[in-house]
């Protein structure tokens, strides 16, 4: 059942990844995405390898190949024991190497937090708080470089067949805490992407409230399959594990500039 649950959301993160893309190439094992009007967004211009029938040691020449001119790789291997064989070449290859956590949920659908209202969002409303987050983890970013990182989430909204930007408001109307919802109710899949809370608003329940919405709003789109992306070696997962969120598979991500 796990091995089907995995396939399940292997093929929901590639399938994500090609519709949001502007165009895609394919590789032996995978295939590349990119977007023009975002060039220098590393999510949004990146290889996915999706299959296990590759040859671990020739990705990165592949890679390198697809990417061109472009100044850095990114490499997102979905396969957990197919990346674990690509660790090796591409660490050889000058990349830096990640785990990622593919975390289900399994506990109960919460009730709402607090009986706080959270609502849809859009972009123009996550702007202040999210060019306020990119300015805290990318200092010596211009702001140039936090426009596009904000701008380029409306290549979201074609990922899914339903993408909804969730959030709770503090009492002065800012966006206190926010996420990405991505449905897919014909495949039973739903991913909670990007839950993040304001820095003058953490430690008050807005990122619990709008977890609580997110899964609701994908149950009740019979979506069985809820599940989130966690780094391996940062705190979060530990917050989601307490909240019904099980570690079920793990994936890798390369990197290099």
């Amino acid at each position: 059942m796990t091995d089907d649950v995995v396939r399940r959301i292997n093929d929901f993160l590639a399938g994500f990844a090609r519709r949001r893309a502007e165009r895609t190439v394919e590789l032996p094992g995978g295939f590349a995405v990119f977007d023009d009007r975002f060039a220098g967004s590393w999510s949004n211009n990146q290889v996915f390898v999706d299959r296990a029938d590759a040859d671990p040691a020739a990705l990165p020449g592949l890679v390198d190949e697809v990417m061109g001119d472009r100044p850095f790789r990114v490499v997102s291997v979905l396969d957990g024991e197919f990346g674990d064989a690509c660790v090796e070449p591409f660490e050889r290859a000058g990349y830096r190497h990640s785990t990622y956590l593919v975390m289900l949920h399994t506990g109960p659908v919460p009730a709402a937090a607090d009986g706080r209202t959270v609502e849809e969002v859009d972009l123009e409303a996550l702007r202040p708080p999210l060019a306020a987050s990119w300015r805290t983890a990318l200092p010596q970013a211009d702001e140039e470089v936090v426009r596009l990182l904000v701008d380029r989430r409306v290549a979201t909204l074609r990922g899914a067949e339903h993408v909804h930007f969730l959030g709770a408001r503090a009492e002065n109307g800012e966006v206190a805490a926010w996420t990405d919802l991505y449905l897919e109710p014909a495949a039973g899949t739903a991913q909670i992407e990007d839950l993040m809370t304001a820095e003058d608003h953490r430690r008050q329940g807005h990122a619990d409230a709008v977890l609580a919405a997110a899964l609701h709003r994908a149950a009740a789109a019979d979506c069985g399959t809820r599940f989130l992306i966690a780094e391996s070696d940062d705190w979060p997962r530990t917050w989601y594990a307490r909240r019904g969120f099980e570690v079920i598979a793990h994936s890798h991500g390369f990197e290099r500039t």
